[in-house]
């Protein structure tokens, strides 16, 4: 019997939510941060994102570097460079100045 067996390559993983999940939303589960690329309806099974990138929503007033490990704040749903209290997001790909409302992520799978 083998130890693993190869499922797929991982980009995507399937997802049922409780309520309906719109495109572009961020869903956390656990310690794992996926994208919803289109609609999923309440209680039907649909697929999440966990790799590649993205741009994020993030709070104005502080500039990201790229290299930059972020956080999603899913309290205030955007990315973030505060750890505490938020799940690992990725790395920044795209420098983000203070002014900009989103940010470029490269999920951290």
């Amino acid at each position: 019997m083998p130890q693993a067996t190869f499922v797929h390559d991982g980009q995507h993983i399937d997802y049922t939510p409780t309520t309906a999940v719109a495109a572009g939303e961020v869903v956390v589960l656990g310690d794992l941060i996926g994208v919803a690329k289109s609609p999923i309806a309440a209680n039907t099974r649909g697929a999440l994102t966990v790799m590649g990138v993205f741009d994020f929503a993030k709070a104005t007033g502080t500039a990201l570097a790229v290299g930059t490990i972020v956080y999603w704040d899913n309290t205030n749903k955007v990315a973030t460079a505060t750890a505490t209290g938020n799940k690992l997001l990725g790395k920044v790909v795209r420098a983000a100045a203070a002014s900009d409302t989103t940010v470029r992520v490269r999920l951290q799978p």
